[in-house]
């Protein structure tokens, strides 16, 4: 069963758009295969989009055995309004975090809050980020395989990420909405909290 692949036809589905004109990236961490980083373009907004982080399922970090085939599986997109560029290290970034099942054990689930110790990005004020559920649909796959679900990641500042430590991750969009942030605007200012 090749995860990845199927993966790749539904993002691409999802987006109306063909292989060919979509640029990637690819991160390699040692003792893993690599993670892709699509960057498709969609009018004034960037989508970028993990492959690879699927490939096995996640699981309890303290079990003996992982199952090979039982298990959540997750990718992320990240969607930004144009601006951030290809050098700015956010490709290394989302390969980080697409590979953090693998390598930290941790089970990628909306609402989930994930430090990353440093910029999103070159000059980027956000060193966090927040899960959510994607309109991406899930991609299935035969059983007893889990269907891959995609998540949205977005940018928080170490503010924001210690509001969503104490109030939780709703709270934190309720500020966003009812301050008008558009989370996609990679400029973007922190909530006033």
């Amino acid at each position: 069963m090749d995860v990845v692949q199927q993966v790749r036809a539904g993002v691409l589905d999802h987006f109306g758009v063909d292989a060919a004109g979509v640029d990637s990236a690819s991160v390699t961490f040692l003792g893993l295969e690599p993670i892709e980083i699509l960057r498709i373009g969609d009018g004034e907004l960037v989508h970028y989009v993990t492959l690879g982080g699927s490939r096995t399922p996640m699981g309890d970090p303290g079990d003996l055995l992982a199952d090979p085939v039982r298990g959540p599986r997750a990718e992320l997109v990240l969607t930004l309004r144009a601006g951030t560029g290809a050098a700015s290290g956010l490709a290394r970034t989302l390969g980080v975090l697409a590979a953090t099942p693998a390598v930290e054990g941790v089970v990628l689930q909306s609402d989930a809050l994930l430090d990353l110790g440093e910029a999103m990005w070159v000059n980027a004020p956000f060193t966090a980020v927040l899960l959510g559920d994607s309109a991406i649909p899930e991609v299935v796959l035969p059983e007893p395989a889990e269907p891959v679900r995609y998540l949205t990641v977005t940018p928080v500042t170490a503010t924001e990420a210690a509001w969503v430590r104490v109030r939780g991750a709703q709270a934190l969009r309720d500020a966003w909405a009812e301050a008008g942030i558009d989370v996609r605007d990679p400029a973007r200012g922190a909530a006033q909290l």
